[in-house]
């Protein structure tokens, strides 16, 4: 007979860890390896025009996983997913992306190359954007939730929560305060502050896309993530967010930087700029990070609220006293 194995599942807590000790694993030895390009080259365009609708086009990279994952893994191998939950996730993070492009474009962003785009301009504070920007976010939240959503149910299911109304039932309230996340959120605000005004090449400004990205991240986890922890899968987030992070840099480093379908402004940056990669900011490479840490947590909490069939204000605040 075989031996059972010795070495369990680890628990939510370590799992935790886990995922970010191999995230480190390949961030660590990528940012030292980066540092070492003290004269990055300069790509020479002989054309003023050189992507035609390059970023309209590049959203394929988003809008072919949908499809794929949509309209054929999901239902070839039956798998349901938990709609409600879907939408309602989906109705938190895609109108904070819009809400990105529409209030703060103008103090983030550039678009210096019009013929990547359609040239159709969506509106927005400060002047319109192209409307692939607004594309970019309703696909881009599509795709890190339905990538989760399929690893979790079916590629990594063995190590997701099967009974949620039962677990469900057994929480008294989703809002729990986790001091980690805030602590750790606000360190690193302060740190971008400090390393903007004392050590960048750019002290002007704000680290403001820093600090909307670390508030995007922190404060679904600072309120819900010692509820949450317990349900995520560990390992279906983190083949999500390599998946996700790798497409980005794809995006981003090959394409949007080097050929200006969009650009940062240095002043809203915290002012770590990666030369090797046509001056990328380090929040871009983030981002997605970001994005798909808090869309699990979101899901996860929504998952839970909706399956123990409480109301909002009792599943999330607690049941009054009598």
């Amino acid at each position: 007979m075989a031996e059972e194995s010795s070495n369990p599942s680890p628990g939510p807590r370590r799992s935790a860890w886990i995922v970010f000790a191999m995230l480190m694993m390949v961030v660590v030895p990528a940012a030292l390896t980066l540092n070492t390009v003290r004269w990055p080259g300069t790509l020479q365009v002989p054309s003023e025009d050189p992507t035609p609708y390059g970023y309209t086009w590049s959203l394929l990279l988003f809008i072919i996983p949908i499809a794929v994952i949509a309209l054929w893994f999901l239902p070839r191998e039956g798998v349901v997913i938990p709609k409600r939950a879907f939408r309602w996730t989906l109705g938190l993070l895609v109108p904070t992306g819009f809400a990105l492009d529409f209030f703060l474009a103008h103090v983030f962003f550039v678009f210096p190359n019009a013929g990547a785009t359609l040239r159709i301009g969506a509106p927005a504070l400060g002047g319109p954007v192209p409307i692939e920007e607004y594309l970019f976010y309703l696909t881009g939240f599509v795709t890190v939730l339905l990538l989760y959503v399929w690893l979790d149910e079916f590629w990594l299911a063995a190590y997701n929560v099967p009974d949620y109304p039962k677990a469900a039932g057994q929480i008294d309230r989703l809002l729990r305060f986790h001091p980690f996340s805030l602590v750790l959120g606000a360190t690193l605000i302060a740190a971008a502050i400090v390393y903007k005004k004392f050590l960048s090449a750019v002290p002007q400004g704000f680290p403001g896309y820093f600090t909307f990205l670390i508030t995007v991240a922190f404060v679904p986890s600072a309120g819900f993530f010692p509820t949450a922890r317990q349900f995520i899968n560990w390992r279906a987030l983190s083949l999500a967010v390599f998946l996700i992070t790798l497409i980005s840099l794809l995006w981003e480093v090959t394409l949007a930087a080097p050929y200006g379908w969009w650009g940062y402004q240095a002043n809203a940056m915290m002012g770590i700029f990666i030369g090797a990669w046509s001056g990328l900011p380090i929040e871009a490479v983030f981002v997605w990070i970001a994005v798909t840490y808090s869309t699990a947590i979101i899901f996860e909490t929504i998952k839970l609220w909706l399956a123990s069939g409480k109301g909002a204000r009792e599943i999330f605040l607690g049941a009054k006293r009598p």
